[in-house]
């Protein structure tokens, strides 16, 4: 029932599409019925002498077309009605095979449009943890295989209906007994297709689990491309691949060995049935219980019967495909979306931030941040320093709602930050990340994603702050250059700095820089900073960084050490103290001495 549910679900928007193709094959298959009608007519009543034992409208329009005689001496009037018949069949064939294509397009269409939307509306977190090889199966191949159900299978189902009714009635209306030998091994075959359903249907599970695998691997292998050149790791990568391939295919082939078990059969069980059925028609022929006429009817209903029966398995099968990737599309769409936990209010954004005893972890027992406490007042650049998973990153993450702290307050301007609306809150903070994401466009496309309206002078002036300006306007085809995917045609400075602009061309009244200036040299890093400082006036600022050079400036530097606050202060007051940040202001002054050193020698 709940698969039923899902199913009439999928097909909102579809179904009055759905309902006109059932019926064209409803009519088709009527027509279908009627064929071997006329043809017994004709052996036994126009070329035979049999009475004319038909319904009072067929009886009627053998008057109209001169009686049985005049039919007898132009047999072509019945070639006429039956190709007649077989055209106006043709024509609701068409119908039903266009229109439930064109509703099975449309759903497919809604499905991936609200995958989409469900997928962007989703939680940070749950893109951390998810594969994106898999969530790119189950939005494509998956999608594609409850299309191709829908249409193809779907309508299929009301024909395997429609033909298995208008036989039975036909057929017993001609004769019982005959009926009953037609009939009695459609149970057998229909019983044997639910065991090989029931069968099967695990096996596309595991096929299907394995192709999002498969996916994955190729996914990251094209993703990293530079570092398994860089490592000379192709013959691994290789191995890998066919040893995940070799699970697909193997989960293939099982699937193909039971399908061919089934049609093998079936086939076998099919034939028994129609030889059934041709020993009897003889034998009741000879015998004057039936007519000769009434024999080809049989026989022809006979083989359109078990067609229909028989696709059972192929629609059963494709029927489990469907479920199978229907339910992993449902596991999607059923993850929680965001949700505002509380007031969602959009207040003026200026700056002001306070830190209150906040306490966060990943995981509840776990704490990356341990009763944190300072403030920051508008227009002030602070800087956070520590070792790595000391929780910088956390912290700024907690800004931006993309995790909500699990104890204390985070204020914002006076209001509480988890009563301000997640989208609102983005809106107004600024993020340059480490690892810089370009799209494979032009580079004024990506600086412009942040603001689609900027004007040519705005990017340019964004650009000069990130002192990524020059750099461009000496390519060939300077901001029109195409980036390539992940910006792979741009060195990882001036992937950061690209970023950067991207952020800098939209006036955000807070910006964090999570260690995005790690790969452009101490020079550019410092000019970087001096434009950020001479634009960004009344601009809080929060700069990661495990480069004393780039954070020296800072109004207040917050030292973390395992979750902590373990000192806070300006650079001479921290250089003065015992702690990490001393040591690591001693280790990297060391480092750029001994650095300077080596360059005078070798002058």
């Amino acid at each position: 029932m709940n698969r039923m549910k899902k199913i009439i679900e999928l097909t909102k928007g579809s179904r009055l599409l759905y309902a006109i193709a059932i019926i064209s094959i409803g009519i088709a298959s009527f027509i279908a019925m009627v064929e071997p009608m006329v043809i017994r007519v004709t052996i036994d009543s126009i070329i035979g002498n049999k009475p004319l034992n038909v319904p009072k409208p067929v009886e009627n329009l053998v008057q109209v077309l001169g009686g049985r005689e005049t039919l007898g001496r132009n047999l072509w009037i019945c070639s006429l009605i039956l190709v007649s018949l077989t055209c106006v069949r043709g024509i609701f064939l068409y119908l039903k095979g266009k229109l439930s294509a064109q509703a099975a397009e449309n759903m497919a269409r809604n499905i991936r449009v609200r995958l989409y939307d469900h997928i962007q509306k989703l939680p940070y977190e749950y893109h951390i943890k998810s594969e994106s090889g898999d969530l790119i199966q189950r939005c494509t191949s998956d999608v594609d295989t409850v299309r191709k159900f829908f249409a193809l299978q779907m309508v299929e189902i009301g024909r395997a209906v429609f033909i298995v009714t208008f036989a039975i009635v036909m057929m017993s209306s001609l004769n019982k007994k005959m009926t009953i030998i037609a009939m009695c091994i459609v149970p057998i075959i229909f019983i044997f297709s639910l065991i090989f359903f029931n069968k099967i249907q695990h096996n596309f599970i595991k096929a299907d689990e394995q192709e999002g695998v498969l996916t994955s691997v190729l996914r990251e292998n094209l993703t990293g491309v530079r570092v398994v050149k860089a490592f000379g790791r192709q013959n691994f990568e290789i191995e890998k691949y066919e040893k995940e391939n070799k699970k697909y295919k193997d989960s293939i082939y099982k699937i193909i060995y039971l399908m061919s078990n089934y049609w093998g059969i079936s086939d076998f069980l099919c034939t028994i049935q129609i030889g059934l059925v041709l020993m009897s028609g003889i034998y009741f022929t000879v015998n004057g219980d039936i007519s000769l006429g009434t024999l080809v009817v049989f026989i022809t209903y006979e083989t359109m019967l078990l067609w229909p029966v028989r696709q059972l398995g192929r629609i059963l099968s494709d029927m489990g495909k469907m479920t199978v990737s229907m339910g992993r599309i449902w596991e999607i769409l059923h993850v929680p979306q965001e949700t505002e936990t509380r007031k969602a209010l959009k207040p003026e954004i200026k700056g002001e931030i306070c830190f209150e005893n906040v306490t966060f972890g990943y995981e509840e027992d776990t704490p990356v941040i341990k009763n944190v406490s300072f403030k920051v007042n508008k227009g002030e650049t602070v800087a956070v320093v520590g070792p790595t998973g000391s929780g910088k990153s956390s912290l700024v993450h907690l800004l931006l709602r993309l995790y909500d702290y699990n104890k204390g307050s985070i204020k914002i301007d006076g209001v509480e930050l988890m009563d301000i609306e997640r989208k609102w809150i983005r809106s107004k903070i600024g993020m340059v990340l480490q690892e810089a994401f370009l799209y494979s466009r032009t580079i004024k496309d990506n600086i412009k994603i942040s603001k689609l309206d900027a004007d040519d002078k705005e990017v340019k002036t964004a650009a000069s702050m990130a002192a990524v300006h020059g750099v461009i306007t000496s390519f060939e085809r300077g901001y029109d250059t195409i980036v390539g995917e992940n910006g792979v045609t741009l060195s990882g400075g001036q992937r950061q700095r690209v970023s950067i602009a991207r952020t800098l061309i939209k006036n955000l009244p807070i910006l964090i820089f999570d260690d995005s200036l790690s790969a452009v040299d101490a020079e550019t890093d410092k000019i970087i900073r001096q434009k950020l400082k001479e634009k960004s006036k009344g601009v809080t600022t929060f700069i990661i960084s495990h480069r004393i050079s780039t954070v020296m400036d800072a109004d207040k530097i917050i030292v973390l050490n395992r979750g902590m606050i373990e000192a806070v202060g300006s650079h001479k007051e921290l250089i003065n103290k015992d702690g990490v940040y001393k040591r690591i202001w001693e280790i990297q002054n060391s480092v750029d001495n001994l650095e300077n050193e080596n360059v005078a020698c070798n002058e």
